[in-house]
């Protein structure tokens, strides 16, 4: 019997899917459309398991939708800008964009030989300016609808990066690339006005109901809706208020001071003339800027000797003090302090001796005995110490104090969001330049449509520390477009987030002039499927949710959801080594001594096993796909990547699990060869009766088709794959090994040469998303003219799926006495009679006169005597 040659038949079938084009979409209006995505990948130089397993998901899905009858969209291009690049240059003295198209060039290789179904006539990268020069136009559209926007800012400035970051970018303090603590600086940035869509994009995550919940609730928490009150207090011997946004107005009365964030304007006022406040500020700037990082930090003030009025009673003095845990980002960059009911308020009012009032009372608690120990009580109840509130609830409290402050014009109402606008600018050479000029006379000036794109030069050095665009020596001397008079070119770059939250559209048209072709827009809008990880929930995911509003809002596209239905997959991960002195090893160090013990490659060495992780660089436990695609195959690779785990789960990358996906390949092989000789011709009319053994391989047959479609569209591939491997014990057992030499079925074998090419039919067309160079190799010696991934998908007989019989309990008076195996659905007086007979029931009615018998149908038999 043959091995399975997996590297030439996989090198035929893709060679052959290229050249019939298989996969290129075209807009057909008169067959439903589904649009597959998954998250374009940063062209690193080498595909790793995580792309693996994320193209593996969605490219099932392609496959499965296409036999299924959609026209199917699933294009591929690269997100191709940005930080890697730059350092590469630094590092190896080559140019960003010879070492990004270098490593598109391998990765593309790599990912074709995965044997995905991609359109690869659609493929973008978003540093050609073929890309880019649409996403200057859109800026400048964007612009004149006022939603972009320059102003002087506080930003988080990653000192290893030498560039800016968004607030999304800040992890704990650091920065997400570097892992460099982030510190602030005050610098002029271009910012997109998500805010502006604040309410929509909060309001919409309802009706994303394909959306896993945990994204919803990330970005829900992200937007962060506060409904609460701005309160005005006035300045004792000044003439401005501090303006306070705070979601708890019904503590008011248990307010023992206000702090401003060190970015506030009356703090940079009052540093001027202050050297003790200058050196607080410079302190609280090196922390960072990430909430995180502010919430677990020592709290610290600097008493400004200013003395806020309580805006319900003017003798009532706050002292006012600069905080380093008080974000300027937030409300109005200033808090009042309740410290009875705020854990970080009352860790500063302990520390600074300030008053702890308590003025909300848990339920069921004497108020008159009720203190604060060293924890804020921050759950409901009843309002104490509090003047005209006593004794109302939170939410009736929140509102009467919000109606005294409007009626006295110290403050009202409002809504207040977390959310803040996107800082896009960047200051880096590999990036899309921002088209805009900056005049001494015209101020700043877009750049003319007709004159975009707006280039990068190609003779930039790396020599010097900051922005290569900001050093060089003519790139950034223009003239202006108004006056003609000379002026400077922006140098900042845009965030490389601007790139990946508009390119799905983009596939849709990608060779258009304009940043979309509308009527293609239109039919393959919004992405029906769109694969990638959970780390992108309140990044990217939000950023293009805004973008999708903005290009509906200037006519490029009809839609405000980008993506209809979102699949987060779960890590790759594999076990980590270490050698005697604690360095990380590769898995390829490590081999496994005569004893079992692991040990080094070279030398011997023990080895010792750590936890299993996500596969990373840093700790070396990364196994390369393209080894094991040429060892196994990738219809072996993409098998396991399917089998072992749900895939929104992590999986565990092991050998033994390869190998095993490896036998599995190979015994499908075995198993059709075997099987071919003894089946039914191609398109052999159905016999007019089946025996026994046929209908059984019939029902296995259609249960597997049934619930191997409700497997692939619930994304419950490795339960799909456990009825493969159902089924294929099944054939396995009617097909003997010494089978297959020299016989045929004849008219004599009870249909079941007919049922077993049946059966092998439906497998190669069930197992082709998953393993689709095997299952065109099968497809092709089963006989069958033209590729499988042209034929349809099969279609389960529901008379088959449904059991024959099915095991019914027999009661007597209430005890179960008997079960019975009967036909399904069958006749109530047959039921009653087969439960009559049982020898069992007979026992138990002792001869007694039955009374009645209660048929449930395919349940149970109740017999009273």
């Amino acid at each position: 019997m043959s091995r399975y040659n997996v590297k030439e038949t996989e090198r035929k079938w893709q060679r052959l899917w290229a050249e019939h084009r298989c996969f290129e979409a075209e807009t057909q209006s008169d067959r439903p459309k589904y649009y597959v995505l998954e998250m374009f990948p940063y062209p690193s130089g080498r595909i790793h398991m995580g792309h693996v397993r994320n193209y593996t998901l969605g490219d099932v899905v392609a496959r499965f939708k296409r036999a299924r009858g959609f026209n199917v969209l699933h294009p591929m291009g690269w997100d191709a800008f940005g930080l890697p690049a730059e350092n590469a240059a630094i590092a190896q003295g080559v140019h960003p964009g010879s070492w990004t198209y270098e490593n598109i060039a391998v990765m593309r290789d790599q990912l074709k030989a995965m044997g995905l179904s991609l359109d690869w006539s659609r493929e973008i990268a978003t540093c050609h300016p073929e890309y880019y020069r649409h996403e200057q136009r859109m800026f400048l559209e964007f612009l004149e609808a006022g939603l972009v926007y320059r102003k002087e800012s506080w930003v988080n400035w990653d000192p290893v990066d030498q560039t800016v970051l968004a607030n999304e970018q800040v992890i704990d303090g650091r920065g997400w690339r570097s892992g460099a603590p982030v510190e602030k600086r005050q610098l002029a940035q271009w910012f997109f006005r998500i805010t502006a869509f604040a309410d929509s994009l909060l309001e919409s995550l309802n009706g994303l109901d394909r959306w896993p919940a945990k994204v919803r609730l990330m970005q829900e928490k992200w937007i962060g809706r506060s409904e609460g009150a701005r309160v005005l207090f006035k300045l004792k011997g000044r003439d401005e208020r501090l303006e306070v946004f705070t979601t708890r107005p019904d503590t008011l009365f248990g307010a023992s001071f206000c702090a401003i964030s060190p970015d506030h304007p009356l703090a940079a006022e009052l540093a001027a003339a202050n050297p003790e406040l200058q050196a607080f500020i410079a302190e609280c700037r090196r922390l960072g800027t990430s909430e995180a990082v502010l919430e677990t930090v020592e709290k610290k003030g600097f008493d400004t000797g200013i003395k806020a009025l309580h805006p319900f009673d003017p003798a009532w003095e706050l002292p006012v003090y600069v905080a380093n845990f008080v974000l300027m980002e937030y409300g109005a960059g200033a808090i009042f302090g309740c410290p009875a009911h705020d854990q970080r308020d009352l860790d500063f009012a302990r520390k600074y001796s300030l008053p702890v009032t308590p003025v909300v009372a848990p339920p069921n608690v004497d108020p008159a005995g009720f203190t604060i120990g060293d924890e804020a009580y921050t759950g409901d109840g009843v309002i104490i110490n509090s003047d005209f509130l006593d004794g109302l609830g939170v939410a009736k409290a929140k509102r009467a104090a919000i109606e005294r402050l409007e009626a006295a014009g110290e403050g009202e109402g409002t809504v207040a969001y977390r959310l803040r606008d996107w800082g896009v600018s960047r200051q880096r050479y590999w990036g899309c330049p921002i088209p805009v000029i900056h005049c001494a006379d015209c101020g700043t000036v877009p750049v003319p449509v007709d004159d975009l794109p707006v280039l990068l030069p190609e003779d930039v050095t790396f020599d010097r520390p900051g922005n290569p665009l900001e050093h060089h020596p003519s790139w950034k001397h223009v003239n202006c477009p108004r006056c003609s008079e000379p002026a400077r070119r922006e140098t900042d770059t845009f965030d490389t987030f601007v790139e990946s939250s508009w390119y799905f559209a983009r596939f849709c048209s990608p060779r258009a002039e304009t940043p979309t072709d509308r009527a293609e827009v239109d039919y393959w809008m919004p992405v029906d499927q769109y694969i990638g990880g959970v780390e992108h929930a309140v990044l990217h995911l939000l950023y293009s949710r805004f973008f999708s509003r903005a290009m509906k809002l200037c006519g490029y596209i009809d839609v405000e959801e980008p993506f209809a239905g979102l699949f987060t997959q779960g890590m790759v991960c594999h076990e980590t080594y270490c050698d005697p002195s604690g360095a990380w090893l590769f898995p390829s160090e490590v081999a496994k001594a005569a004893d079992g013990d692991l040990v080094t490659v070279e030398g011997a060495k023990p080895v010792t096993v750590g936890r299993s992780e996500k596969m990373s660089k840093s700790r070396k436990n990364v196994v390369d796909p393209t080894q094991i695609i040429d060892r196994y195959g990738a219809d072996t690779a993409r098998w396991f990547m399917l089998s072992d785990s749900p895939p929104d789960r992590d999986l565990e990358w092991t050998e033994a699990g390869v190998d095993g996906a490896w036998r599995f390949t190979q015994r499908l092989w075995r198993l059709i060869t075997a099987a071919t000789p003894i089946m039914a011709p191609a398109g052999a009319p159905m016999p007019s009766a089946f025996g026994e053994p046929a209908m059984a391989i019939r029902r296995t047959t259609h249960k597997t088709i049934a619930g191997v479609t409700d497997d692939i569209e619930s994304f419950h591939f490795n339960r799909a794959v456990a009825r493969f491997y159902e089924f294929t014990n099944a054939l396995s057992g009617v097909i003997s090994p010494g089978q297959g030499q020299g016989q045929s079925p004849g008219n004599a074998d009870g249909g079941l040469g007919w049922a077993l090419r049946e059966a092998f039919e439906a497998l190669a067309r069930l197992v082709g998303p998953m393993m689709p160079h095997l299952a065109e190799e099968i497809w092709q010696t089963l006989g069958q003219d033209g590729l499988l991934v042209d034929a349809p998908w099969p279609d389960s007989d529901a008379t088959l799926t449904v059991e024959a019989t099915t095991t019914i309990a027999v009661q007597v008076n209430g005890k179960l006495r008997a079960t019975l195996d009967l036909p399904r659905d069958m006749p109530a007086d047959a039921a009653e009679a087969a439960a009559l007979a049982d020898p069992a029931v007979q026992k138990a009615v002792d001869g007694k006169t039955v009374r009645k018998v209660i048929v449930v149908p395919n349940r149970v038999i109740n017999v009273v005597v």
